[in-house]
């Protein structure tokens, strides 16, 4: 029997009768109803094509294990407040090492009629561990590299049902359907691409699930109005927008559909607009495609950033736990020992409180590499949830990130290579 029951009313979300968060003594009451979430995407990836490339990162890629690793890591997260998190059908990019539309991570048949068993099993497995322990599992059907897999418009029509119906006898009482991640981008199937297509999925995708929550998320640039009044959650991505585009893009979602919650689940390291977010009373999700969507993943909370975030929710929510020391607030990361691919490095400075740095300046051997301006802090920022590689050396002996705060204090951080 199904132990997570979730139930939206207006503006919030409730498990098992009672709003989210409520049930935490001494947590905020203006976080009740709120579904804090993480972009988990590739919880139940594999790729048919070759799946020994990702054996890097010191471990070996198996299928399986990586959904199990991901299980064994909900309890922490939980812990911390993540009350819910997004895992893909078809999963999501990696797209700092090897391109999506390299991979072959598609369980639909040509024609739509089918769900690879394994898939189906390994979704299964990280619904009802979810379900345990009282967290959400947002089922995101199709991502628009592996859509292009998909031979026409009418096998679009039937993995949706494939999919609905498989969600429909699992029983499950924890999940909410994302029809599309950023469905704008798939330029194969206009049924995906534009608006009136995705509405007629949705409406598809809730009566094949038996009534299942449904939404589609878009590029932040191509919110929709016909999208979100049809939506029973509406979904938002982040992506590339600071503060204020962020207040101003949900305030628009808002207008349009006044009564339904909006989640953000997907928008970056940039965890000060998890504070615009709690301000509005909507959800946030964090997207960290470095830690957690290049396979294998180490799914747990890792230093840094992952860690950064964990205690930003934690503090929104009113979640009590040990202060991290001032200067433990700042971690120079990407310099780990096995977290490179084909001699490049993805360097940035990580922060518990980004919004009170004003600059950064990287060093590499003494020699001023890179400025930084923008939240998170990059080298070689494109935009806040990419940036370019660096090219190791094996000269290299030391980076070091000079942080300029607002306040006018100074400090540095160090990691030496030998």
């Amino acid at each position: 029997m199904a132990k997570t029951l979730l139930r939206i009313e207006g503006t919030d979300f409730y498990i098992n009768g009672k709003k989210v968060y409520e049930e935490i003594e001494g947590s905020r009451p203006e976080a009740h109803g709120l579904l804090m979430n993480a972009r988990f995407i590739q919880g139940i990836f594999d790729d048919s094509e070759d799946p020994s490339r990702f054996n890097r990162f010191g471990q070996t890629f198996d299928p399986e294990r990586n959904t199990d690793d991901l299980i064994a890591a909900l309890p922490e997260w939980y812990a911390h407040g993540l009350r819910a998190f997004t895992v893909g059908l078809q999963g999501g990019g990696p797209c700092f090492t090897l391109f999506n539309e390299k991979l072959n991570n598609n369980p639909f048949g040509a024609d739509g009629t089918s769900l690879d068993p394994a898939y189906a099993n390994r979704l299964d497995r990280l619904i009802r561990a979810a379900d345990e322990i009282g967290m959400v599992v947002i089922v995101s059907f199709f991502y628009f590299f592996q859509a292009e897999r998909l031979k026409n418009g009418r096998a679009v029509l039937e993995a949706t049902r494939t999919a609905s119906r498989f969600l429909k006898e699992g029983g499950y009482t924890n999940v909410i359907i994302e029809i599309a991640n950023e469905h704008d981008l798939t330029k194969k199937h206009s049924l995906l691409e534009y608006p009136e297509g995705i509405v007629a999925l949705m409406e598809i995708a809730r009566n094949e699930s038996g009534g299942l929550p449904i939404g589609c998320s878009s590029t932040a640039s191509f919110i929709s109005e016909e999208v979100a009044k049809e939506s029973d959650v509406v979904f938002y991505h982040g992506n590339g927008r600071t503060r204020q585009q962020y207040y101003n893009d949900v305030c628009q979602l808002r207008k349009w559909a006044p009564n339904t919650p909006i989640v953000c689940n997907e928008d970056s390291q940039a965890v000060g607009n998890m504070e615009v977010a709690a301000r509005l009373h909507t959800s946030w999700g964090y997207y960290n495609n470095l830690t957690k969507q290049e396979p294998p993943t180490n799914w747990g909370i890792t230093e840094g950033e992952d860690r950064f975030f964990a205690h930003r929710m934690a503090r929104i929510i009113g979640i009590s736990l040990p202060e991290i020391p001032f200067e433990d607030q700042f971690y120079l990361q990407g310099l780990e020992k096995k977290i490179t691919v084909d001699g490049k490095r993805w360097i940035r400075l990580a922060s518990l409180f980004p919004e009170t740095i004003d600059y950064v300046e990287f060093f590499r051997n003494g020699q001023l590499e890179y400025q930084s301006y923008d939240e998170p802090f990059f080298i070689n920022f494109v935009f806040n949830w990419y940036q370019s590689p660096t090219l190791e050396n094996p000269e290299d002996q030391e980076w070091k990130a000079v942080i300029y705060l607002k306040s006018g204090d100074v400090l540095e951080k160090k990691v030496l290579l030998k």
